[in-house]
């Protein structure tokens, strides 16, 4: 199954609710994940530009959209960005097929 890497903020009206009921929210990313047949491999809290990471695994893009716009629309967020992760080997199959693109830089 494919691997995502998503990015999040939270909104500072969020992060009151969270001060005053703290909560893991590594549990509700699980069950969110999970409810469209993925998993969670990893939860985290950061300083700098975004709040918090994921790391999840699920069947397609499909699912994996799924679970971002439930979780984008859901308010408590100022942001999140998904980024889909390749292999090794799907990287290489890439740079293969890469070949035999005709690309023509703009102008030339």
């Amino acid at each position: 199954m494919p691997l995502y890497l998503s990015r999040f903020s939270y909104t500072p009206e969020t992060w009151a609710r969270l001060i005053g009921h703290p909560e893991d929210r590594a549990k509700a990313a699980q069950s969110y994940i999970e409810s469209v047949g993925g998993k969670l491999h990893g939860f985290w809290y950061a300083f700098g530009t975004h709040d918090g990471y994921n790391l999840w695994e699920a069947p397609d893009n499909v699912s994996m959209a799924a679970v971002s716009l439930a979780i984008s629309g859901g308010g408590a967020l100022s942001s999140f960005e998904t980024t889909v992760l390749l292999t090794v080997d799907e990287t290489l199959e890439a740079l293969r097929k890469a070949e035999q693109v005709r690309y023509r830089a703009p102008g030339a």
